[in-house]
């Protein structure tokens, strides 16, 4: 099992990039600001651009403090899939994922 961490922007950004075979657990979108924030989330397949074809979470308000948990499904990602999102603000959320491989 392997973890990343990645500080969200308001440019969408890479979290994780898979090298194989792997699944996504868990991941963890926490809030450190003392503001709400909003963040939207892309799976975006090998070679792809995050796009609204392939957003999971669009504008999710995340209050100050608080982390949206996102563990109900696994995700499998083949080789060059990855994970990738953008906030509302700079200095706000970040992003803590674990994956194992298959």
């Amino acid at each position: 099992m392997s973890i990343t961490t990645a500080n969200i922007t308001t440019t969408v950004g890479n979290i994780y990039t898979s090298s194989g075979n792997t699944v996504m657990s868990v991941a963890y979108f926490c809030n450190y600001s003392s503001s709400p924030a909003q963040i939207t989330v892309h799976l975006v397949p090998s070679g792809g651009s995050a796009n609204v074809l392939n957003r999971i979470y669009s504008n999710v308000s995340i209050t100050a403090g608080d982390t949206l948990v996102v563990e109900t499904e696994k995700i499998l990602f083949a080789s060059g899939d990855s994970l990738r999102a953008n906030a509302s603000a700079n200095s706000a959320i970040n992003a803590s994922v674990s994956f194992i491989g298959t």
